[in-house]
Order: structure tokens, then C-alpha cells, then sequence
């Protein structure tokens, strides 16, 4: 059981329910809490003028609504909002925003009963999930329309992804036992007044990254080691004198992997040796490309990013977005706008833009290793058989080419992406939930770059015939991939190889680098 309602959810307790199916149960003193809550706002609201309990909503807020109306009113709002478009989003993404959405009303400050969390448990422990659509929500008032339709399923109606099968909620619950929200006094509002969809996104999104990361410093190192580079620029020594985090992880990380590699050479060795440069001109590069060389310092700002944008996003996790706010400790309701989503927006804008620059990466090393002329060791696209009749790898390489350049495109930031809309009530707005999917998408299309990499890597690896002399960690990995990709010499369509690869690169961690959820960043 994963308990939900404490003073701090992990990434990792996050990870454990959403990909390990781990249940979930609610602490009992937030049970508690939520129901003092709850009676607070039912002595507090009464004779007195309260947003959302007995008005409209946002411009429409200057309308009373009288007593008979106040619990319609909240129907009103679920019904009314559920006005999403586009596909559902797959379950699991669902799934993220219900947790997030649960461990924020578990949080006591949105005057709702305890009904609300209790029925949301329920839901994410027999994942029953509502079909949450991938357009409407501007992240201002919260992700309001993806939050109405999971208030839309809480309260019996709209669907249900169930076994991937899109199903009546009324059906689902009568199978299940399942009985249906009753509002009380303000769960419609409580339910939409918050950032849980950009949120249960976001985290997902940083989970992956990080395993991007990962893979991105493996097929580096890989790299590294069939074009038989020199040591230094991973080096503690070059690396400990720029002040940089990120930076440092990642050449350490370079240095776990490359242990008693027998390809990597040292600098010292070759080139710091009289006797070994005697000639006026060395075939060998005494320099690598930067894509070679420079990987310390283009992947320690994405590991630093993608460390910000953690602490960030579980910081929104843990804290109360909702609006108004009812804190019964201190005998007051407080109106204000921390259902905004503008702290996710920008980390997911930084993040997308980080994990951009990652694939861009990937494709000039794949480019320097498909290019004859720039590496001279390799044939032309690392074409293991005749050339001109054969083509190796040159097909995949549109597809690496053209996949980085929608991740270009996609960089553009939704952050200062703000439309005026609500009758200019929302007149600033964040975006937020749009930044998290244009995000996912990046970070689905780099999955699919690195896999081309890997590919391209192992066939240079049976060309130079070198695979006894990998560290142990790259030659486990060398090996795992090759039963999911043979070698190949004969040209056949790859495109199912690839997309067998993406799925294992996302599904697993590297050895070396332990818990994919945890390696990559530790956040202090």
C-alpha cells in the first residue's frame, strides 16, 4: 500500500502506484482533517457571500445563487465544463491526474467530504479510469475541463476506460458496486479548481526523462568507445573545474559505464608519448566532435533541468491548488489563484526544450557514425553489406532527421503562450496542461531517435568487430539489444525493430545506473 494524505508524496511512491500498480490508501488523520474541514465550511459559509458556494463562477461570480440551488449549481459546473475534445488520454496519464488530484484534496483545504477522496481511491486501486480528453484546459482556474471530465465519472456519469475498452460510467459502477459522488457543498469546484492534470503529466514526464538521460549517456559512451575515443573528456580531473552539478553527474556516469573498457584510449598514452608522434600528420583525430566530446556539457544542463523541474513539480504535488482555499485551523477562507499553473507550465516548457537538445544530440552522433567522411572507420550508413546495393542504416536516418525537427518545432514555449478567455476574467493564463502533452510528445519522439541510435551503434559494433573488448556494462547491453535486433546484412523493413526497442528503452533501467527512477537525479 502506498499511503496517500502525508505531509510528503515522492516521485517514487508516485512511480510505485502508477507503473507497479501498487493500491493506494488514505491516511486516517487526513480523513480526519478533511472532515473538520468539511464541518468548518458547512458553519463558516452560512449567511455569508462565498465564491463558488452560492455564486456563479469566474465573471458569472457576481450572481447570488439562492440556498435550493447551491447543490445543483455544483452539478451544474461538472456538466457544463465537460466540454474536452480530442482523444482520451491512455489510462495511465488518467490515472496520474486522479493521484495528483487525490493527494491534493487529501491535503484539508478545499472543504469537501471525505465521500471525494474514498471514491477516488477506489477508482485508482481497480484502475477504472475516466475517459479524460486532450484538449480544453487552459491551466488557469486549474485544468478545468480535463478535471470536469473526472468529476463527470465521479459523479456517475460520462465514460470509463476499462481493459482499454471505453464503457458507460453508470454501467462500470453498477458491475463494480460502485456508488456515485453525491455533492455536499462545493466538490464540483474543488474537483476542477486545480493544476492535477499538468501535474500527474508532468511527473510522468520527468519519470521518462529520466530514463532518457540515462539512455542518452549509455549510447554516448558507446559512441565513445567503437570510434575507440580518448579518456580526458570525461574525466574527473577536466570535469571537477566547471562548477557545474549536472555536468559532473554525467561525467561520472560516463566513467561508471566505460569502466575497463578496452576501447576507450588514454590521452597520455597516445599522444603524450614521444614515440608515438613522430609524423607530421595523424590520421587519427587528436580532437573528437564535439558530439563526442562535449557530451559533459550538453547533458549536464538537460540533468539539471530535469532536477529542477522534479523538485518542482512534486513541490506542486504536495501543495494545495485550489481556490478558495477554507482553512479551518485559522478560522477563515482565503480567495486567490494558486489553482494557476505557471510553476508546471515553465518547467515542462524548460523540459521539453532539454530533452529536445538531447535527441538533437543523438542525431549528430548517429550522423557522425553513419558519414563516412567524418568518422573513416565505418561504411557508408554502416552498411554491413554490398554497397550501392545494400543501404544499412540509411533509411532510418530520415526518420531520426525528421523526428528531431518536430521536437524543434515542438520547443516553442507554451508558457508565454497566454490567451485572454473567461469573458477576460482569466486574462493571464498558463497553459499548463498543453506544455505537459507537447512535452510527452517530445519525449515519446526521442525515445524513437535514441532506439535508431542504438541500432546504428551495434551495427557498427559487428562491423569493427569489437564487441569482446566493450566495458561490461555496454556489452550486457550490447547483448540484451541484440536479441531484440539481430545484426543484419540484407535490407528488410526495420520500422518493427524499432518500435520493439523504443518499448524496452522505456519499460527498462540499465544496470549500472540502478532504479531508473532514482539514478539519473537524486534531488536532495
Amino acid at each position: 500500500m502506498i499511503n496517500v494524505g502525508g505531509s510528503h508524496f515522492s516521485l517514487n511512491a508516485f512511480s510505485e502506484v502508477i507503473f507497479k500498480h501498487k493500491k493506494v490508501e488514505i491516511e486516517t488523520v487526513a480523513l480526519k482533517k478533511m472532515e473538520a474541514n468539511f464541518q468548518f465550511l458547512q458553519h463558516f459559509s452560512d449567511q455569508k457571500l462565498i465564491y463558488g458556494i452560492n455564486t456563479g463562477f469566474g465573471p458569472m461570480a457576481q450572481y447570488k445563487v439562492s440556498k435550493e440551488n447551491v447543490l445543483q449549481l455544483q452539478y451544474n459546473l461538472i456538466r457544463s465544463h465537460s466540454s474536452g475534445s480530442g482523444n482520451c488520454l491512455p489510462p495511465y496519464l488518467v490515472k496520474a491526474l486522479m493521484l495528483a488530484r487525490l493527494n491534493s484534496l487529501a491535503k484539508a483545504y478545499s472543504g469537501v467530504h471525505t465521500d471525494v477522496v474514498l471514491l477516488l481511491k477506489e477508482l485508482i486501486n481497480k484502475n477504472i479510469t475516466p475517459c479524460v480528453f486532450e484538449h480544453g484546459g487552459v491551466g488557469a482556474s486549474g485544468d478545468l475541463v480535463q478535471l470536469a471530465h473526472l468529476g463527470l465519472v465521479l459523479i456517475g456519469e460520462g465514460e470509463v476506460l476499462v481493459d482499454d475498452k471505453l464503457q458507460p460510467t453508470a454501467e462500470v459502477f453498477k458491475k463494480n458496486n460502485i456508488k456515485p459522488l453525491s455533492i455536499h457543498i462545493r466538490e464540483g469546484l474543488a474537483i476542477l479548481n486545480g493544476t492535477s492534470a499538468m501535474t500527474g503529466i508532468g511527473l510522468l514526464n520527468i519519470i521518462y526523462a529520466k530514463k532518457l538521460l540515462q539512455y542518452a549517456v549509455l549510447l554516448s559512451a558507446m559512441t565513445n568507445e567503437v570510434v575507440e575515443a580518448y579518456d580526458d573528456h570525461f574525466s574527473y580531473e577536466l570535469n571537477v573545474v566547471k562548477k557545474h552539478t549536472g555536468q559532473n553527474k554525467v561525467a561520472a556516469m560516463l566513467r561508471d559505464t566505460l569502466k575497463d573498457s578496452k576501447l576507450i584510449r588514454s590521452r597520455s598514452e597516445h599522444l603524450y608519448n614521444p614515440e608515438n608522434i613522430k609524423h607530421d600528420v595523424f590520421e587519427d583525430k587528436v580532437q573528437e566532435y564535439y558530439s563526442l566530446r562535449c557530451v559533459t556539457q550538453v547533458l549536464g544542463p538537460i540533468y539539471d533541468t530535469i532536477a529542477n523541474a522534479e523538485k518542482v513539480v512534486v513541490d506542486e504535488l504536495n501543495s494545495v491548488n485550489d481556490n478558495p482555499v477554507i482553512d479551518h485551523e485559522n478560522h477563515n477562507i482565503f480567495h486567490g489563484g494558486n489553482f494557476h499553473g505557471d510553476y508546471v507550465s515553465l518547467e515542462m516548457d524548460k523540459l521539453k526544450t532539454a530533452i529536445t537538445k538531447l535527441s538533437m544530440l543523438s542525431e549528430r552522433q548517429l550522423n557522425y557514425l553513419l558519414n563516412n567522411k567524418l568518422n573513416e572507420k565505418f561504411p557508408p550508413f554502416v552498411n554491413l553489406g554490398v554497397l550501392g546495393f545494400n543501404f544499412g542504416m540509411q533509411g532510418m536516418q530520415f526518420t531520426a532527421t525528421s523526428t528531431v525537427a518536430e521536437n524543434q518545432t515542438l520547443s516553442f514555449p507554451m508558457y508565454v503562450h497566454s490567451i485572454p478567455n473567461n469573458n477576460d476574467n482569466q486574462d493571464i493564463v498558463s497553459m499548463g496542461c498543453n506544455a505537459a502533452l507537447i512535452t510527452k510528445k517530445v519525449i515519446d519522439n526521442s525515445f524513437e531517435v535514441l532506439a535508431i541510435q542504438m541500432m546504428t551503434v551495434l551495427q557498427a559494433i559487428d562491423y569493427a568487430e569489437c564487441a569482446e573488448k566493450l566495458s561490461p556494462v555496454t556489452r550486457q547491453i550490447y547483448t540484451t539489444i541484440r536479441q531484440i535486433f539481430p545484426k543484419f546484412v540484407d535490407d528488410q523493413a526495420r520500422y518493427g525493430e524499432l518500435r520493439k526497442i523504443k518499448t524496452w528503452f522505456q519499460e527498462n533501467e540499465i544496470p549500472v545506473f540502478s532504479d531508473p527512477v532514482d539514478a539519473a537525479v537524486a534531488v536532495d
